[in-house]
């Protein structure tokens, strides 16, 4: 296990007009189809294990980060992360952020040092954190499921 030092966290600005954010309804509706759980690669994911006899708790409170899929009795668990909100090849695309710039650089790399810090503790707790990005969980789903099968048979 590498060595955690934990970080001033990224202060983000609050998403309001007068700040200088503007949202029209069109992005309000936009922004209102977007889900926190439940999404289509958390239930191919859960399926699939279910599928193999794994049994688990979804969005499992009583741990720090509330893991999309937990399995207490294997210490295991499992986070799938979308894209653009969790700074996937955040170096490259946060220059493609073209409007709200002030609000959503900070807001996406706090995420990324939140997901970091509940790393740490979850660790800190004995469990083995898995972090799959949504899209390749919905290309590779069967690499996805051979891996958390793989480290769990190992640990038995």
């Amino acid at each position: 296990m590498t060595e955690y030092t934990p970080e001033e966290p990224i202060k983000v600005p609050k998403f309001s007009e007068e700040a200088g954010f503007y949202t029209t309804n069109q992005r309000s509706k936009q922004m209102s189809k977007i889900r926190g759980k439940d999404t289509k690669p958390e239930i191919k994911l859960r399926k699939a294990l279910w599928a193999k006899g794994y049994r688990y708790r979804k969005d499992f409170k009583k741990l720090p980060g509330k893991p999309d899929i937990a399995m207490p009795i294997h210490k295991t668990v499992i986070f799938v992360d979308g894209e653009f909100w969790h700074g996937y090849d955040w170096e490259n695309r946060k220059h493609n952020i073209k409007s709200n710039r002030d609000f959503w650089i900070p807001k996406i790399e706090r995420n990324m040092q939140r997901d970091g810090e509940v790393n740490h503790l979850l660790e800190q707790k004995g469990y083995k954190v898995f972090r799959f990005w949504s899209k390749e969980i919905l290309k590779n789903l069967d690499a996805v499921v051979q891996e958390i099968v793989a480290h769990i048979e190992f640990h038995k």
